[in-house]
């Protein structure tokens, strides 16, 4: 409850999962939800208590992709705050507070009209919907005032500026926060019916269907893993022994990314960070101990295998290094793809997942471009590609084990028998791939 020169108001009720993903405490509030899911009124009230809490004079927007958008929140705002709270510009469409703060309603559709104020809060509302241009302008407009911002909307395809900031958020960094909001969440609060959910899916377009009452991404034909490959691959972490190791090393604001794979393709161990070479060296030691890894050994990374690998011999660790070029990603990709599309691998939901998921390829002049998007990360991706490769190289080709016969796994019916010979090879440290 909040009181301004006596009056008093009281916040509506929100049901938990639409008040926690809202009246988050980061700046940046990144949320992806159903139609009809109650982001919109969730966020007019939190924009309202922005400015409640605000000082006369100061600004806070609502932005909607064009001006008759924003004036579906603004009608909203006005039907549940008391009158006696504000007095309202309809040309404006601004709502002025009676502390003397203001509420602007705006579109999205002219950029540069956005530009030059201070803003102390901000909305962008069907945040996939408006040009990356205005959010570029929004963002300038809290510069001066550190202002919080909520960005929401409905999902609409990958291949836009609020898809890949809602990944960055998804992804844990600093000062950001998401959440999913799904039509499922709704229906659980009671604020709208499963019936219309069932008929929904019964009468749209899976694909469309998906992005607006499950607020998932439809696939852009852009992935070259397939998102149901993707998510017909996920599991829970699996159970080791890890067989081999896919690394990859941080490059400037990166992560350093260890990966395990055991001898079915499972995902069984996976380790994320940020940190100094010593520390990451010793670390990717400590993780590995006598099992051979693939390591990136790109241009920074080349000095760091060196190091593994002297210091690696030890205790008997095993760093064969793996250098990035357009080709040489080509083809790791095209081998992660074809083990993705045909299940021979699985790993646990969330930033394999996500990286999988948002990773695109392009066709060049010479030849296929794989890379994450604009400002996203791929070190997972690369690493569980370095690692399948590994993989790959122990089940696939001629494995010979040291004193015994070698073992010809090209041949389907002896896979499993060539699969226990590695596996008994590798706890006895007999074995080498070629």
């Amino acid at each position: 409850m909040q009181t301004q020169k006596n009056h008093t108001y009281t916040r509506p009720v929100l049901y938990p999962k639409q008040r926690d993903a809202i009246f988050c405490k980061e700046r940046y509030g990144l949320i992806e939800a159903s139609t009809k899911s109650g982001k919109t009124v969730g966020c007019i009230v939190w924009l309202t208590e922005q400015a409640l809490r605000g000082e006369a004079g100061q600004n806070f927007w609502w932005v909607a992709p064009i001006r008759d958008q924003a004036k579906i929140a603004f009608k909203r705002l006005r039907k549940f705050m008391p009158r006696q709270l504000y007095t309202l510009n309809l040309s404006e469409l601004t709502l002025t507070l009676s502390n003397g703060t203001i509420i602007w309603f705006k579109g999205a559709d002219h950029a540069d009209s956005l530009y030059g104020e201070d803003v102390f809060a901000a909305v962008i509302d069907e945040a996939t919907r408006c040009k990356e241009d205005a959010w570029i302008a929004v963002r300038s407009t809290l510069t001066a005032t550190n202002g919080p911002i909520r960005i929401i909307g409905n999902v609409k395809g990958r291949k836009n500026w609020a898809y890949r900031m809602a990944r960055r958020a998804e992804s844990g960094a600093p000062d950001m926060h998401y959440a999913r909001i799904t039509a499922h969440d709704a229906a659980d609060a009671k604020v709208i019916a499963r019936t219309e959910i069932e008929d929904a899916e019964r009468h749209l377009p899976a694909s469309v269907f998906r992005e607006l009452y499950l607020a998932e991404p439809s696939d852009d034909a852009a992935n070259p893993f397939g998102v149901d490959a993707i998510n017909k691959c996920i599991a829970p972490l699996s159970n080791g022994p890890a067989v081999v190791w896919g690394i990859d090393l941080a490059k400037s604001s990166d992560w350093t990314v260890a990966l395990a794979l055991n001898a079915h393709g499972g995902v069984c161990d996976f380790e994320r960070w940020q940190g100094p070479w010593e520390d990451t060296i010793s670390k990717i030691i400590r993780l590995t101990g006598n099992v051979s890894a693939l390591v990136d050994s790109t241009g920074v990374g080349d000095p760091v295998l060196e190091s593994l690998q002297k210091r690696g011999r030890e205790q008997g660790s095993r760093y064969e290094g793996f250098k990035f070029s357009s080709t040489s990603k080509q083809q790791i990709m095209e081998g992660l793809t074809v083990a993705i599309q045909q299940r021979h691998v699985t790993f646990p939901d969330g930033v394999i997942v996500n990286e999988l998921s948002s990773f695109e390829f392009e066709y060049t002049r010479t030849g296929v471009r794989y890379t994450a998007p604009a400002g996203l990360h791929d070190d997972a991706v690369c690493a569980l590609a370095l690692a399948v490769s590994a993989w790959n190289a122990m089940h696939k080709h001629t494995l010979r084990i040291w004193g015994g016969e070698d073992a010809a796994v090209d041949d389907t019916s002896k896979l499993a028998a060539a699969e226990s010979a590695a596996l008994d090879a590798i706890s006895s440290d007999r074995w080498f791939t070629r």
